[in-house]
């Protein structure tokens, strides 16, 4: 892929409203340390659950599909401390895109790289199986100051937000690049020159590319494209977590060996070892999971939307917008 590049299209007025939120983000990161950044973004995190009514209610639903066995006062915690991860998590792509390698250096420990480097040593393609937690951004960037790695993305329609969003991920490594999650074609030739792609699968893409295993004992569309792409890549799956350790004061990233025996004969048995990974790396750290993404929105067919209420709500005042635009013509 080539790289973003920078054209005067960028400086229409349309964008000058994302190129000043971009300033005072890296003004903030580059300017206040660590754990200012972090209360900044606590309460950013408790004013998202009043701003942003409809996430926020889809974090609750989320939280009380899978931990039906918690008291209302966990569930809350649960609520409440994810909100305010999600809040550090927008300072943290900003300390991701914007800081200073040396700054970036101090903040992290890695545990098993050896894993990617033996990888790597022997030209084999790996997929980085992440999972979404708030801190998948900032971590993914630690990663690439230690060793190059491809990302998946999704272009934004708002394209100075692409292009900073692009030249931020691939600043920390020359060799490093992004491929828009669509283009498989790149994918599966990344993999079979050697490079280590992260991939995170832990949310809804549909019905046409998923099949239902369980996931916190709910059926769940879950795409079995790491079977496929190790398959046709001839790669490895590579798991790995991120989170932020209370104790060391700083982002820790474990990287666990290579899933054996993947991909197997059944893409639903993989697709399940998959989702009993994350699970039990969520179950272990539900806190700094990002629970705002509708990940059971997809369901079996005769199955009732989880999220019908929200849903319904939107499809109503859609439908009032458009009654309101044929009586004006």
């Amino acid at each position: 892929m080539t790289k973003p590049s920078f054209t005067p299209a960028l400086l229409h007025p349309k964008y000058w409203h994302t190129w000043l939120g971009f300033a005072i983000l890296w003004l903030l990161v580059n300017t206040l340390p660590l754990a200012a950044l972090h209360i900044l973004g606590n309460s950013l995190g408790r004013a998202l659950g009043f701003l942003i009514k409809k996430r926020a209610k889809i974090t609750r639903k989320n939280i009380d599909l899978c931990f039906p066995e918690k008291t209302d006062k966990e569930k809350q915690h649960i609520y409440t401390e994810s909100m305010k991860s999600a809040g550090r998590g927008v300072f943290e792509t900003g300390i991701a895109w914007f800081c200073p390698r040396w700054r970036l250096k101090k903040m992290f420990i890695i545990e098993g790289l050896e894993h990617i480097e033996a990888a790597q040593k022997n030209n084999q393609g790996a997929l980085f199986l992440g999972i979404h937690f708030t801190t998948i951004e900032i971590c993914a960037a630690f990663i690439n100051i230690t060793s190059s790695i491809d990302g998946f993305y999704r272009p934004n329609f708002n394209k100075a937000f692409d292009y900073v969003q692009r030249k931020g991920r691939e600043r920390h490594n020359a060799q490093s690049a992004v491929i828009p999650r669509q283009n498989v074609r790149d994918i599966i030739r990344n993999l079979k020159s050697g490079r280590t792609i992260n991939y995170a699968t832990d949310q809804d893409y549909g019905r046409k590319h998923s099949i239902f295993v369980p996931f916190f004992n709910i059926p769940t569309a879950t795409i079995p494209a790491p079977s496929q792409l190790t398959k046709m890549g001839k790669a490895l799956a590579l798991p790995y977590t991120n989170g932020w350790d209370t104790k060391s004061k700083k982002y820790r990233i474990c990287i666990y060996p290579p899933l054996e025996n993947f991909p197997s004969e059944s893409i639903e048995e993989d697709a399940m070892r998959i989702n009993q990974f994350i699970e039990a790396q969520v179950r272990a750290n539900p806190e700094q999971y990002l629970w705002s993404h509708r990940r059971f929105k997809t369901r079996p067919d005769g199955q009732k939307d989880f999220y019908h209420v929200e849903t319904e709500r939107y499809r109503r005042k859609r439908d009032k917008q458009k009654a309101m635009g044929k009586k004006s013509k």
